[in-house]
């Protein structure tokens, strides 16, 4: 479409909008300045690169075998370049311990140092972007029972929390480095297949092993410590030790980051009702964008109500300063630049929309007891064009307006992909 085409048409939206009480170039230019945080396993179906155990050893299974996934580092990272360049905006790139650049030493888990993760590093600099880490409790020998920071064998906890502790010195090293603070994000998949007799035993070495690991200093304006709940996985279908309540109450007490994942909740729950609820009580949260469809909850996110639900919350309630966004799922049953891609646009449009929503008017509406008119300015709102601020943003970013992006992804898969 050409470029006059589409400044008119974002003109003719600028005015609709205008008329509602809402600033277009405000919106557009608080959307430039969200940054969310690209997560690299959607790259590789979280194989990372130490060989060193198989996916179902700790509840992670991606599923499909589309050509071309990153089968090295520098693959990967150009692979991600590629898609950052199709995003309007500034970001940041989500790193899982399994990344690590080890050469031909070997390096466990448990030993891993801010050096094994140097070129991610050189990178991210030349990008001019930040970065997020991740202990990886998972796909290692270690984790073959299915239990890390919970088990019951002294000495394979001892591992872990070790790995916990070197992981927090590197994402710390990371934030220092690249002067943007890190976000170190920790999961872990213990839990049971079937009821177990005793949930209480394994919470409590949970708890310890986490006091342990938080217990080493590092400078909080370089990483950020987070912890994140999930409901089940595969082999903890009954009975996750880090749950929701687990994690709500160690935040709170510890003065942590709360993780929410999208997918790691029952269907039922809005994680968007969730935002509010905890942020009366903790000083900022990290979410996990995902899409839940029945047991898998690492679907590529679509602009659904769930999506639109979050991003409208986080507007509403003026979160926007208090929330770290990440993308977390993987798919390999498609492209995985254009999965990375539509995940991405998604969420800030998301972001877009509920910037334009005219907020301010609503609540008027509400706090005066006129719910008919709130309800009736809430739908008509939903008919409001959006889509040309959003080509707009685009547009002024330099990046592919529309599905324009689908043919540089294309082109990507036959010069490179296809030769992997």
């Amino acid at each position: 479409m050409k470029e006059a085409t589409l400044e008119k048409a974002y003109q003719l939206a600028r005015e609709r909008y205008a008329e509602c009480g809402v600033d277009t170039e405000q919106a557009l230019h608080t959307l430039g300045t969200l940054a969310i945080s690209l997560h690299c396993w959607q790259g590789d179906d979280v194989t990372g690169f130490e060989r060193s155990g198989t996916l179902s050893d700790g509840g992670i299974m991606a599923t499909g075998n589309y050509p071309g996934k990153a089968r090295t580092p520098d693959e990967l990272r150009s692979d991600m370049a590629k898609v950052l360049s199709l995003v309007p905006g500034k970001h940041r790139v989500n790193l899982h311990a399994i990344y690590a650049e080890t050469g031909d030493k070997k390096v466990d888990r448990d030993h891993l140092a801010p050096e094994h993760f140097s070129r991610w590093m050189d990178w991210a600099k030349s990008l001019d972007i930040g970065m997020d880490f991740n202990p990886s409790f998972f796909a290692h020998p270690k984790a073959a029972s299915g239990l890390t920071l919970t088990h019951p064998d002294r000495a394979i906890r001892r591992f872990w929390i070790e790995h916990g502790i070197a992981c927090r010195r590197i994402g710390e090293t990371i934030g220092r480095t690249l002067d943007k603070p890190c976000v170190t994000n920790l999961w872990i998949p213990d839990g049971s297949k079937d009821n177990p007799i005793d949930r209480r035993a394994p919470r409590l070495r949970l708890d310890e092993s986490l006091d342990e690991i938080f217990s080493r200093e590092v400078d909080p304006a370089f990483n950020v410590d987070a912890v994140e709940s999930k409901l089940f996985g595969i082999g903890s279908e009954c009975y996750v030790a880090g749950s929701h309540e687990f994690y709500l109450a160690y935040a709170i007490r510890n003065n942590k980051v709360l993780c929410l994942d999208m997918g790691h909740f029952h269907p039922t729950e809005s994680v968007a009702d969730k935002i509010s609820a905890l942020l009366v009580h903790l000083d900022a949260l990290l979410l996990h964008v995902s899409r839940g469809v029945r047991w898998d909850s690492d679907h590529v996110i679509i602009l659904n109500d769930d999506l639109q639900a979050v991003a409208s919350e986080l507007v509403r309630g003026g979160y926007l300063n208090r929330v770290y966004l990440a993308l977390d799922y993987f798919d390999a049953s498609i492209n995985r630049l254009a999965a990375w891609t539509i995940g991405m646009r998604n969420m800030q449009k998301a972001l877009l929309t509920a910037l334009l929503e005219p907020v301010s008017t609503i609540r008027t509406l509400e706090q005066a007891g006129d719910h008919a008119g709130r309800l009736a300015l809430m739908e008509e709102t939903k008919m409001m064009p959006a889509a040309a601020v959003w080509d707009c943003f685009c547009l002024r970013a330099n990046v592919p307006v529309g599905s324009d992006w689908l043919t540089a992804v294309r082109d990507y898969e036959k010069h490179v992909l296809s030769k992997r």
